[in-house]
């Protein structure tokens, strides 16, 4: 059984309702493995010597209101592998834990804080706790960004000293997931790349490009300039075939279908001939750029 050396951080946003976990490793499909996390619950990294059992019975724990560091204690003392375990937990409360077997490969440990387990093995020092910690502490945004920027931090420090090969990035929240039906609100893997956190990063761009909203005052209305760009775009795809800047019924149709196919339909409305900002601009440099 191979050992998963990684650097990962458990952490939440009590105000947003939010638990997750990032995680990298020269490891494949390291997000198969080690992220775990439960809207009310908490979050769970299980790593080194993984015992994925620790993910689930670690939330049912928490979820019936016992702290993270209860918990990990009743995770690790019937296991007779615990010393080759690392875990970090993130409870309903915000209460941090992170456990580091005495049989992990050096460098190894953590640290935690209020809302956050930082942990590693197999790194390159202790600098990569070090600054994945100020890395989240100091970024601002949502969990999700958060969460990221310490995964990055970690990786620009020397990350795992064996290499990069898989990142994943799960947060659960409270109806968060697609349509409102579930709390898996971020759920991105990149299972075998040259460099995973970049990669993880686009697919998280695309994730707020095609779920995201827009406030009233960023959508564009389509007149002028705008229509001729949606139009120069669904004539170069296709949909289209004038460019005459004006929004009227056969545009309107052919927008219409070009959002359905595009899967922008949360992100416009032809009928009130409005696009937001974030897609418009997205779609005009990959699209009208050369």
């Amino acid at each position: 059984m191979h050992e998963i050396a990684t650097f990962s951080i458990v952490a939440c946003d009590l105000k947003a309702h939010a638990w997750g976990v990032a995680v990298a490793s020269k490891f494949p499909a390291v997000g198969a493995i080690v992220p775990w996390a439960r809207a009310g619950a908490g979050a769970v990294a299980t790593q080194a010597l993984a015992n994925t059992s620790y993910g689930p019975r670690g939330l049912e724990m928490m979820a019936g209101e016992l702290s993270a560091e209860q918990t990990i204690k009743k995770l690790i003392a019937p296991d007779r592998e615990r010393e080759q375990r690392q875990a970090g937990l993130v409870d309903a409360s915000g209460r941090a834990a992170s456990f580091t077997g005495k049989a992990c490969m050096d460098w190894c440990g953590g640290l935690t804080g209020p809302g956050y387990a930082i942990q590693g093995n197999l790194l390159t020092g202790i600098e990569v706790v070090q600054r994945m910690e100020h890395s989240f502490l100091e970024t601002r945004g949502e969990l999700p960004e958060r969460l990221l920027a310490a995964l990055e931090a970690g990786s620009r420090a020397g990350g795992d000293r064996r290499g990069k090969q898989s990142a994943a990035l799960y947060v659960a929240k409270e109806n968060g997931g697609y349509g409102g039906h579930n709390d898996r609100w971020v759920d991105l893997r990149v299972d075998d790349h040259l460099n995973p956190i970049a990669r993880l990063s686009d697919l998280l761009e695309l994730q707020r490009l095609y779920f995201g909203k827009s406030p009233k005052s960023g959508r564009v209305k389509l007149q002028g300039e705008a229509v001729k760009d949606i139009q120069t775009i669904m004539k170069g795809l296709g949909y289209y075939t004038s460019v005459d800047g004006q929004y009227d019924d056969t545009t309107r149709e052919a927008f219409r279908v070009f959002i359905h196919n595009e899967n922008f339909e949360d992100r416009a409305d032809p009928d009130a001939g409005w696009l937001d900002e974030p897609v418009l601009a997205y779609l005009k440099k990959k699209l009208l750029q050369p």
